[in-house]
């Protein structure tokens, strides 16, 4: 679910919301309670890829060793 950034016209407050994108926007701040105040800002996501599985070296290395196995298997029935 994405995190969506607000900021209160009213006190100046930003706030993180998580919200689905079919979600409402929210209306009501959080710090001063004023009504119908808030609006969405646009701010830069990131992510980051963790673990084996995500770079063309890894995808190559598991390639080649499933070649090796395999030729070995053949090798074993002649």
């Amino acid at each position: 679910m994405p995190i969506y950034e607000y900021k209160c016209e009213s006190c100046g407050s930003i706030s993180e919301y998580f919200q689905k994108s079919t979600d409402d926007d929210i209306e009501t701040c959080k710090i001063c309670n004023t009504s119908g105040k808030m609006k969405r800002l646009i701010s830069s996501s990131g992510f980051r890829l963790k673990g084996s599985g995500w770079y063309e070296t890894d995808f190559k290395k598991n390639i080649n060793n499933h070649e090796k196995k395999a030729d070995t298997k053949s090798n074993k029935n002649i």
